[in-house]
């Protein structure tokens, strides 16, 4: 059963915050000893976690400032679109972040030591006068208070002409991918100043235009395998093996819409806002706006499993619309061993489904259970009337909290969810006992997704 570590961010301290503190990236490191966050003011937020389970705030820094491009008279946003660990390869941190144009390797250290007793500079760091010199000596290294510096080492700029929705590193670790609306680009780590146009789906004439990138990610075992999915709903498996310029896919992932269903808001709810390959790299997993399904790579007519994430919202899409709710990005995530997937809704309330028992679980992130320190709760949304005091009426949704941004760690059951300037930790109570606060958690382990009444 899941139970808060960690309920707040900095700025989320206190009830009023700005847009810049809304959370709009979260991302564990390949270990699960870090986790990062990006805000809309362009700042990253690193949160490492301690032997006792929880997490404390290690390093923060602005990755991203507001830009203005003269050309095209646009105001470019220092938001944080998408952030990506490295993975370590020495006792340095690196990670990539990017904004709508512009992405950034960080470098994130920690110094323990300073030297002293240069010969040719003095404390101040002042060059000495050579002619005054006598003798020389040997430097050495001094303790000092522990410094966690990030540093900024590349900057891969001026190679997408439209918004950065994604950036997925490969697993050869030499080279990642960024994609656009219409282009995906593949960079080399070390090289700054060209990039390799790998799709490009801008049409001669943009009239033309049908359909948009969402979201691409590399395979993590292949490194010539790359998924991609677009605004039709359509996902798209390419092997760079095949050719250059992979505009012929190698597989097309695409499930047939019933004719009886099709309405005007169709084609909108349809368009895929996120995928991610399963650890064990078989499947894929993608979310729209009303569900989240589960592909074979080996199977593309139609996926293995479907899971209704808010179908109650069905008969409120007019409503969501005119909002522009309905354009929300939802993203998703599995769990270390590929059993569970996660993935957010409105109401501050994210899903849970068990794959082999086919439960699901609905669970709320909010200040008042972290205040308790308790088990989360499952909820329910009811469409008529209340069969439980507990129930949630679909009328009574809060459309603006909206949980978008959820990670898994890569091997615990422990889980990141962002609801605006908030940011949780939850774990399950039997995977790690610590303290947090001075509050113990017990040993007392419920199985995770047992009880939950379906929707």
């Amino acid at each position: 059963m899941l139970s808060p570590v960690l309920c707040s961010e900095l700025s989320a301290l206190e009830p009023e915050y700005t847009e810049a503190d809304v959370i709009s990236a979260v991302e564990f490191s390949q270990s699960g000893e870090f986790l990062a966050t990006g805000d809309k003011g362009g700042r990253v937020v690193i949160f490492q976690r301690e032997p006792l389970g929880e997490y404390n705030v290690y390093s923060t820094f602005q990755s991203h400032e507001p830009e203005f491009d003269y050309l095209k008279s646009l105001e470019i946003e220092e938001k944080i679109n998408k952030i990506r660990w490295l993975p370590q390869l020495n006792s340095a941190h690196f990670l990539l972040t990017t904004n709508d144009k512009t992405i950034k390797l960080w470098k994130v250290s920690e110094r323990d030591k300073r030297p002293e007793g240069y010969n040719l500079k003095d404390e101040e760091g002042r060059m000495k006068d050579i002619s005054k010199i006598t003798s020389l000596q040997v430097p050495v290294l001094r303790p000092m208070d522990l410094l966690v510096e990030a540093s900024l080492r590349r900057v891969f700029a001026n190679a997408h002409a439209y918004h950065i929705n994604s950036i997925s590193i490969n697993s050869d670790c030499e080279t990642y991918l960024s994609a656009d609306d219409l282009r995906i680009n593949l960079w080399n780590l070390d090289i700054t100043d060209r990039s390799f146009n790998i799709v490009d789906l801008k049409p001669e004439n943009m009239e033309e235009l049908s359909e948009v990138i969402t979201v691409a990610e590399f395979h993590p075992h292949h490194c010539h395998l790359m998924a991609f999915s677009s605004s039709t709903g359509t996902t798209r498996l390419c092997d760079m093996r095949s050719r250059a310029l992979c505009d012929q896919h190698a597989k097309l992932f695409e499930e047939a819409v019933d004719p009886a269903n099709r309405s005007f808001f169709s084609e909108i709810i349809s368009s895929v806002s996120d995928v991610k390959f399963s650890h064990s790299g078989r499947y894929l997993l993608t979310r729209d706006y009303l569900s989240a399904k589960v592909w074979d790579l080996n199977m593309e007519n139609k996926p293995v499993e479907t899971y209704q994430v808010h179908d109650y919202l069905r008969s409120k899409l007019c409503t969501l619309y005119e909002s522009d709710c309905i354009f929300d990005k939802f993203e998703c995530a599995w769990n270390g061993t590929d059993s569970v997937i996660m993935t957010g809704a409105y109401n501050n309330f994210f899903r849970m489904f068990d794959r082999a028992s086919r439960r699901d679980v609905t669970l709320e992130a909010s200040r008042e259970v972290c205040k308790r320190r308790a088990v989360l709760r499952p909820r329910r949304v009811c469409v008529g009337r209340k069969k439980r005091e507990s129930d949630v009426s679909v009328d009574s949704l809060d459309f603006r909290k909206k949980i978008l941004h959820t990670a898994w760690h890569p091997t615990d059951n422990i889980i990141a969810i962002a609801a605006s300037n908030n940011l949780y930790i939850f774990q399950d109570r039997h995977s790690h006992h610590g303290h947090h606060a001075g509050h113990r958690l017990e040993q007392d382990r419920p199985p995770q997704l047992q009880d939950a009444p379906p929707q």
